[in-house]
Parts: structure tokens; sequence; C-alpha cells
């Protein structure tokens, strides 16, 4: 008998882990669930987190395939095992053969994909709910527009960053070329000729010598900063600070903000159409978003929610979400249509996000390029200046 940790909510909604001994995972998830339990997890105890996670169109194009072969008649077991065989992507693969071997025996596929801990907390769970209804084609389906639709509308915000962040890159290219080798040839000149500098040119030669003689020290200190920032912000505390920095930031944080909600709305509506009751589908929506500010508004309002307030008033309780989005909410509990109207906000927003973002680009495009233009000319003033000077005085002597 080996040992799990389960994670389980009664029929109140009051969630806890529990460790238990059973032969197999799936025998543990059927005891508790015959018991009126809903099972979140179940996983081998001392199991790690750390798989590789699936790169997100890789994993879009197996859920297609297997959604269709399911629909085409095809034995699960036997779709999974084709899938397995040909993909290409070595690490998805052992996945997936170990999905296999896992369904082989006797476990859920929920399960077995869980087993992995790479792939999407809302994908196990939309799994498990489509083998509880016994109607996997359709949620699998829902849940494969879900990801469509979030993927278009990502690549659509990558590609609005693309021009804006080339152009951040270019200024600081140029000025790390520019002090370090344009501004060191010039002090060459300048200490050959030996004559009064103005101060503005003596800043800037002194710039320019000690970056060049500290490059090799400033780039690894750069890079161990970026290093530490970036392993400071995968700890709770760090994400916790950074998510709170960026809905600071003037007007993008706004956006930010709106983009997490639009996830968040389209998640739950995803997780709800599929059969799964309201609380797991806050639970699990609230861990499957970025932003732990809304995840932390999200999980304080289950315990309204869980006494038998409605999710309108327990998100708008939070003092997080836009008045708007709780307003459109309440319309859709008052209707009896919550799942439609979470897709409406999620819709609303992903509009408000992209209009609000093409407005803000516009606006700082032509900013960046005059900082551009600032900066050089900055420079090349400071460095022509003791030459233009130099004129002057020689042509006042003559």
């Amino acid at each position: 008998m080996a040992e799990f940790v389960i994670k389980l909510a009664d029929e109140r909604g009051h969630v806890q882990e529990q460790v238990q001994a059973a032969a197999t995972a799936e025998e543990l998830r059927q005891r508790f669930s015959q018991a009126g339990y809903y099972v979140y997890s179940v996983k081998p105890r001392g199991m790690t987190g750390g798989a590789r996670k699936a790169k997100l169109e890789t994993f879009l194009i197996f859920n297609q395939q297997f959604l269709t072969l399911i629909k085409a008649g095809v034995p699960i077991l036997g779709s999974l095992e084709m899938l397995a065989r040909g993909q290409k992507n070595a690490n998805f693969a052992g996945q997936l053969q170990n999905v296999v071997a896992r369904v082989r025996t006797g476990e859920s596929i929920s399960t077995a994909f869980e087993a992995q801990g790479g792939f999407p907390l809302m994908y196990t769970t939309t799994l498990l709910a489509g083998e509880r209804s016994g109607n996997l084609e359709e949620v699998l389906g829902r849940y494969l527009s879900f990801q469509r639709v979030s993927l278009a509308f990502r690549k659509k915000l990558k590609a609005s960053l693309i021009y804006p962040a080339l152009l951040i890159t270019l200024v600081f290219g140029m000025f790390i070329f520019m002090i370090t080798f344009v501004v060191p040839q010039f002090a060459k000149l300048y200490d050959q000729i030996g004559t009064t500098l103005p101060s503005i040119t003596l800043a800037m030669l002194a710039l320019g010598q000690g970056a060049q003689r500290y490059i090799f020290y400033i780039l690894p200190a750069l890079a161990l900063t970026g290093f530490g920032l970036w392993r400071w912000g995968k700890s709770e505390t760090g994400a916790d600070q950074i998510d709170r920095f960026r809905i600071a930031v003037p007007v993008f944080g706004k956006i930010w903000l709106k983009y997490q909600v639009a996830m968040f709305a389209r998640t739950l509506s995803t997780l709800l159409s599929g059969g799964i009751p309201l609380v797991p589908s806050l639970e699990t929506a609230a861990r499957s978003i970025t932003s732990k500010r809304i995840s932390k508004a999200v999980f304080s309002s289950v315990t309204s929610v869980r006494e038998g307030k409605g999710l309108a008033s327990s998100l708008e309780g939070t003092r997080v979400f836009p008045a708007l989005s709780t307003e459109m909410i309440d319309v859709g509990e008052s209707t009896g249509a919550l799942p439609q109207m979470l897709n409406s906000v999620a819709e609303f927003f992903e509009e408000d996000v992209q209009t609000a973002l093409t407005a803000a680009l516009a606006l700082i495009e032509p900013a960046i390029l005059i900082v551009m233009g600032v900066v050089v000319v900055t420079i090349l003033i400071a460095l022509y200046l003791p030459i233009f000077s130099m004129g002057n005085a020689g042509n006042f002597g003559r």
C-alpha cells in the first residue's frame, strides 16, 4: 500500500488535505467520491511539482487530435497510445507514455494526467468533470475552445508589444555603443589636444571611461541581479510584490488587471459549463491565473460563497474587481445564465484591453523615439562642444 496526499471538499465546500494509504490513486479517489466528497487531486506523498510543462501550442494540437480520435470512436487508451507514438517532443512524449501506462492499469485519465505534474490544473479538473458526467467529448471541446481563444488573444498582445520592445532594445544598444566605444575615442583626442573642457564634456568622458573599464564587471552584476529578481519572483512574497507593482503602474496597471479579470471570467465560465460546482470552479480558476492579487481576491470570495452569498457580491467585497464586471456577473446570476455572462465579461474586457493597449502604445512609440533622439543629441553636444568652442575662439582670434 502506498501513501497519497488527497485534497478534497465536503458537501459544505470546506477544503482539506489528508494523507491516506491505498493501493492506487484511483482507488482512493473512488473511495472518497462514493462517500460524498469532491476530490480535487490525489498525488503520491512526497511527489514534487517540478515536471516540465508542455508548450501551449503543442498541448493544444494534442488535445485537438485526441478529441478527433474520440469522436471517431477510437477508445481512449488507443487514442493516447497512437498520439504518444507520434509525438515529436521527447519530454511530452514521455509524459503521454506514462499516462498510457497508468490508464492501462486502471487509473482514470484525469488522475493519470494529474500525476505528471506538468499539466494545467484546469485541464485535469475538466477531464474529471467529463469522466463524472460521462460526456468527455463535450467537456474537452469546451476546454479546446477556451484555449484557442486564449492563445489567439495572447498572440495579439505579443504582436502589439514587438515594435516597442525593438525600439527599447535599439535605444539601449545605441547608448551602450556610444558610451563604451565612441566616447573613449573622443577622450583620447582631447588628451592629445590638452584643452580645457566644459563640465558636461568632462562628465560624459568620465562616464565613458568608467563604462569601458568596468563593463566586464557591470554585465555579470546585471545578469546576477536579473537572475536574483527572477528567483525572487518565483517565491510567494516576490510574486505578490511584483504583481502589486504591475497593477500600480500608470495606464498599464489597469490593462494588466483587466486582462487578468478576462482570463478569470473565461476560465470560470468553461469550468461551470463543464458541470463543476461553483466553489471548486472558483478555486481552480484562482489557481489558473497569473495575478496574485486577483487570485487572493477570488480565494477570499470563496468563504462568502460558501456562506450563501452571491458570487457578484462576494467579488465586489474584495474591492479588486472592476465594478462593471461584478454588475454583469450579478445579472448572470439573477437570470440563471452565469456561464454565458462570464463569457460576455471575458469578451468585453479582452476588447477593452486590446483597445487600451493599442492606444497606449501609439503614444509610447513616439516617446521612445524622442528619448532616443534626446540621448543621442546630448551625447553629441557633450562630445563636440569643445571642438565648437575651439573653432569659435580661433575665429575670434582672427
